[in-house]
C-alpha cells in the first residue's frame, strides 16, 4: 500500500494543548493579567494529563505568555510587553489577520536591522551574495515565489554577516514572510520594486561596496514600509 507522502505527522498531545492555549490567550478567552484555572481543572477541560499540561505551560512561560510561580496562580502576562520572539512566531501561526500595528512594527525593525546586516554581509562575503542574486532575474512572477526568495535572501545575508542574533531573528519570523509576503507581493508594483532592489544590491556586491549597500538597504526598507501602508489602506490600493 502506498502512503500519501503529503500526510503530516499527528501532533503530540503537548503540541495540541499548547496550540489550544495559545489561541485562547490570543483571542482573550484568558485575558491579559487574569489567572489561568487551577492546573487540575485546566487539565480536565483540555482532556489531558497534568504532566502533559505542565509541559505545554512551561513552553508558554518560556515564550513570555504566562508567569508561573510556585504556590501562586498562573498569571497571563501582557505578552505584547513581556513576550519574546516566541510570541511573534505564535502570531504568525495562529493570528489571522495579524494586527496591523504589529506588521508596521515589523517593517520598522527591518528598517533598523537590515542596513547593518546587509552592509556587513557585502563587506564579508560579496561574491557569495552576488552569486545568490544572479538568479533573481529568473524569479517567477508570482507572490509566493517572491516571498520565499526574499526570505532566503535576507537569511543568507544574515548568515554571511556572521551575527547569530540576526540569523535567529530571521528564523523566528520565517512564518511571517508567508503571512505578510504573499499579500505584499500580490501587487506588480511591489514585485518590480524588489526586483530592482535585487539588481542594485547585486551591483553593490560585485563592486564590493558595503557602504552603498547599507544606504540602499535603508532606502528600500523605508520604501517597502510605505508600500505596505498603501496596500493595507483601502483608500489607496496599488495596481
Amino acid at each position: 500500500m502506498n502512503l500519501n507522502q503529503s500526510w503530516n505527522p499527528i501532533p503530540k498531545p503537548g503540541q495540541l494543548v499548547e496550540t489550544r492555549l495559545v489561541k485562547a490567550l490570543l483571542d482573550g478567552t484568558f485575558p491579559i493579567n487574569s489567572n489561568l484555572p487551577p492546573e487540575r481543572e485546566l487539565a480536565q477541560l483540555l482532556g489531558v494529563t497534568r504532566p502533559t499540561l505542565r509541559e505545554a505551560l512551561q513552553r508558554l512561560a518560556r515564550d513570555g505568555f504566562i508567569d508561573i510561580q510556585h504556590g501562586k496562580p498562573t498569571r497571563v502576562r501582557d505578552f505584547w510587553l513581556e513576550g519574546n520572539l516566541g510570541v511573534t512566531l505564535a502570531l504568525a501561526q495562529y493570528q489571522d489577520p495579524l494586527p496591523r500595528n504589529f506588521i508596521t512594527d515589523l517593517f520598522s525593525v527591518r528598517i533598523l536591522l537590515a542596513p547593518t546586516y546587509i552592509s556587513t554581509a557585502i563587506l564579508r562575503a560579496p561574491l557569495v551574495i552576488a552569486a545568490f542574486l544572479e538568479t533573481s532575474p529568473d524569479l517567477p512572477d508570482d507572490p509566493a515565489s517572491f516571498a520565499s526568495y526574499d526570505w532566503e535572501l535576507h537569511w543568507q545575508l544574515t548568515v554571511q554577516a556572521g551575527n547569530t542574533f540576526f540569523i535567529h531573528f530571521m528564523n523566528s519570523v520565517k512564518g511571517l514572510y508567508q503571512c505578510i509576503g504573499v499579500p505584499y507581493f500580490s501587487h506588480l508594483h511591489t514585485r518590480d520594486h524588489s526586483r530592482a532592489f535585487y539588481q542594485q544590491l547585486r551591483s553593490c556586491a560585485r563592486d564590493q561596496d558595503a557602504a552603498r549597500a547599507g544606504e540602499l538597504a535603508r532606502r528600500i526598507m523605508q520604501e517597502s514600509a510605505s508600500l505596505w501602508e498603501r496596500i493595507s489602506n483601502e483608500n489607496h490600493p496599488l495596481g
